[in-house]
């Protein structure tokens, strides 16, 4: 069990550098991953389980967008907790969905949170690095020869699923202009 711990662990610290290096390479995040621990705290606590539910259903037809929508969701979480987390904090994944569910989450999540028209220069970059980031991590995943359909397979998944969340997240504070800096005290010791 603590083996199998340090294995996930380890190729979630390995995907999630990877794909920071590959934002990081298209000017899309600064060459830290930058994270929220009420971002991070709303997907376990509410949105990974319903995300999970649709996903994991999509993955045979749509491995890509069951990996990049979860880069959405978190974009979407890190404007929401920009603009207003105290209001914004209770939406739901429902709540980002149109009638259509999961097939248009990402459509949903650019006009409906992000404010950018579908043919924009803005929508088009987000695609198009989430569809690298996809594709990165599903070379990774067959990389690691799993099992299909084992608990390792669906861990392996979730551990993604949720790196992507967070390179969303890092995405969009960093389009809202949040960075790292690192910090010297006024006075020396």
């Amino acid at each position: 069990m603590m083996e199998e711990q340090e294995y996930l662990k380890q190729y979630e610290n390995r995907l999630q550098n990877s794909l920071t290096g590959l934002c990081t390479a298209d000017g899309m995040m600064g060459d830290t991953l930058l994270e929220s621990d009420d971002i991070e705290a709303k997907f376990t606590e509410s949105l990974a389980k319903p995300y999970l539910s649709d996903a994991v259903r999509e993955y045979q037809q749509y491995p890509e967008a069951a990996l990049a929508w979860a880069g959405y969701l978190g974009m979407a979480m890190a404007k929401f907790w920009d603009a207003d987390w105290q209001t914004f904090q209770q939406v739901r994944y429902t709540d980002l969905q149109s009638q259509r569910g999961f097939d248009d989450l990402d459509e949903q999540i650019v006009t409906r949170v992000l404010g950018y028209e579908l043919d924009s220069e803005p929508a088009r970059r987000i695609a198009d690095i989430l569809s690298k980031c996809a594709a990165e991590a599903l070379s990774m995943i067959r990389h690691e020869h799993i099992e299909a359909q084992s608990p390792r397979a669906y861990y392996v998944f979730a551990r993604t699923v949720q790196v992507f969340y967070r390179i969303g997240a890092s995405m969009e504070l960093f389009q809202l202009g949040y960075k790292l800096e690192r910090l010297t005290p006024p006075f020396s010791v």
